[in-house]
């Protein structure tokens, strides 16, 4: 790490900053190993490397770099207070968030949140931030209660998929409330049974039913539950290629996904990218992105995780 650690260091010396020596150093190192650079490099030179970043870098490959030289649960803490902080509300990244991640993971983030910002509870901004039936959503999911395994049991999956559609379909109106129950707690396996039960009811798919019963972000968030329960590496795959398409680019969702999965599935998103849109993931950024930035999505892209 000292090596690393000396390169960063050279990488800012005199006017500017040597970007590509940077982006070689932290894409050819891990989150772990990008730690120890960090604490090496504070032992070294008494100074905190994040801020030599922030005070000599600008833009979207400034978030790129301190998106890769944060804690994976961490940086999901600040995401989730960024798209909360302020006028409005990043529902999408709510969802995204809060909905795919692992009950330790949950738990972990709930932890770094109220470190990172003094105190603060994640439920708690939740229910100030959101409302109605999608804060209900996301405070279920805060809980990190998802039952989990890979078993599933088909008379449970026939009685929730009944339970839904008497919920939805089965009535006038909706209980959103007895969808959310099933929606939250089961776990992956079970609610693809589930899902497959209901197509049997219903003579529909989950889907289907969902966008005829529900709107807004509650509908986002069922169906980014129902997505992610199906295959996480298409839905994955999906909100990168949202990210990119049409005129402009969500930066933010961007970075968040590529470093976010950078080492743990990316390799397979990048298959079941290019077979789902016919384009390489890599192609894909280069035309959608530019400069330093480009470079350091590029560089993640490229590295073997």
């Amino acid at each position: 790490m000292e090596a690393a650690a000396t390169a960063l260091k050279d990488s800012m010396k005199g006017l500017g900053s040597d970007e590509e020596l940077i982006i070689g150093v932290l894409v050819t190192h891990d989150s772990a190993q990008r730690a120890e650079i960090q604490e090496f490099y504070k032992q070294s030179y008494g100074q905190d490397l994040i801020d030599d970043l922030k005070s000599e870098l600008g833009g979207n490959f400034e978030q790129g770099v301190l998106a890769l030289m944060a804690p994976p649960r961490l940086y999901d803490a600040r995401e989730l207070r960024r798209s909360m902080k302020g006028a409005g509300t990043e529902e999408s990244t709510l969802i995204e968030i809060m909905c795919a991640r692992s009950n330790d993971e949950i738990a972990e983030i709930k932890e770094k949140y109220t470190e990172e910002f003094e105190g603060r509870d994640l439920e708690a901004d939740i229910n100030d931030d959101c409302s109605g039936n999608f804060v209900r959503l996301l405070v279920s999911a805060s809980t990190g209660g998802r039952e989990e395994g890979d078993d599933a049991d088909p008379d449970r999956a026939a009685e929730d998929a009944q339970k839904i559609y008497d919920a939805g379909e089965g009535q006038f109106g909706t209980d959103e409330s007895e969808i959310n129950a099933v929606m939250c707690t089961r776990s992956y396996a079970q609610l693809r049974e589930t899902f497959a039960a209901y197509e049997g009811i219903a003579g529909r798919t989950i889907e289907e039913a969902i966008d005829s019963e529900c709107s807004g972000t509650l509908q986002d968030g069922f169906k980014a539950i129902v997505a992610f329960a199906r295959d996480p590496l298409v839905f994955y795959a999906e909100r990168m290629y949202m990210s990119m398409k049409g005129a402009g680019t969500d930066d933010d969702t961007l970075i968040r996904l590529v470093v976010g999965r950078s080492e743990i599935d990316l390799e397979d998103i990048k298959e079941v990218f290019y077979a789902k849109y016919e384009q390489a993931l890599y192609e894909f950024i280069q035309d959608d992105c530019n400069g330093d930035y480009k470079r350091l999505l590029l560089g993640i892209i490229a590295r073997k995780s």
